[in-house]
């Protein structure tokens, strides 16, 4: 219930949001100053933003040159590929946490925007499945990021939002408290498939930043145990 309703009045502050957007010009979430090609963004911070091109293909990684990094050559990943847009420093680093850990949904619209332009050109899935929360998690925070990522992102590319294909059954520590090898350990059996039906071929993954990985492989590895036969991942931001 205290979900719902706060779902219920995210959505009522989108609608708003979207109203006031009609009637007055964008303005930059960033500095404040006026927006521009109807982003709530300045052109100087918009050029600002550290794009993650060029990266390894199959874990996002920044690399001096476009290809493959040595640690995805040596131990191939489950991800077929990954793309993030960005890398997660300054100024993403401000924007990002507004939209993840205090409710600013505009600014999770901007970076949804944001995200389409570098995704546009990947090979196009059956499907986006949005990285889901433990339900208390989701009960404490009223919204599943990921998710709200997923929607604009698959209503402008016309791929269908599969978000019942997979849960987290297992309430985990946070990740960002955590080491590489201790995440790994921490997302052991997080995730399950429901598969009472056909599976995708071929899906994407969507979440908002990509530390080590765990989270994504944790995924991946339920997803392609219920029959998905390929599985990449899009991401806001990539951790350098």
């Amino acid at each position: 219930m205290v979900y719902g309703l706060r779902r219920h009045l995210a959505v009522a502050a989108t609608r708003v949001a979207g109203l006031g957007a009609a009637l007055l010009p964008p303005r930059c979430l960033l500095c404040g100053e006026p927006g521009t090609a109807s982003l709530d963004l300045c052109a100087a911070c918009h050029q600002a933003l550290p794009r993650n091109q060029p990266a390894c293909v199959r874990c996002a990684l920044p690399l001096a040159a476009a290809g493959t990094c040595g640690a995805c050559l040596h131990r191939p990943p489950l991800l077929a590929t990954v793309r993030a847009a960005f890398v997660y420093t300054a100024p993403l680093d401000r924007l990002l946490p507004r939209y993840k850990f205090r409710g600013d949904l505009a600014a999770g619209r901007l970076l949804a925007r944001l995200m389409l332009a570098e995704v546009a050109g990947c090979d196009p899935p059956q499907a986006l499945v949005p990285v889901p929360l433990h339900r208390a998690r989701l009960r404490r925070r009223g919204y599943d990021q990921a998710l709200e990522l997923a929607r604009p992102l698959a209503a402008a590319l016309g791929l269908p939002v599969h978000d019942s294909l997979l849960r987290r059954v297992r309430a985990t520590a946070a990740q960002s408290e955590l080491d590489a090898t201790a995440r790994r350990r921490n997302l052991h059996g997080a995730f399950q498939a429901r598969s009472r039906g056909p599976v995708p071929a071929h899906v994407v993954l969507v979440d908002d930043v990509m530390t080590t990985g765990a989270t994504l492989h944790a995924a991946a590895t339920a997803l392609r145990r219920a029959g998905v036969a390929r599985v990449d991942a899009w991401v806001c931001a990539r951790a350098p």
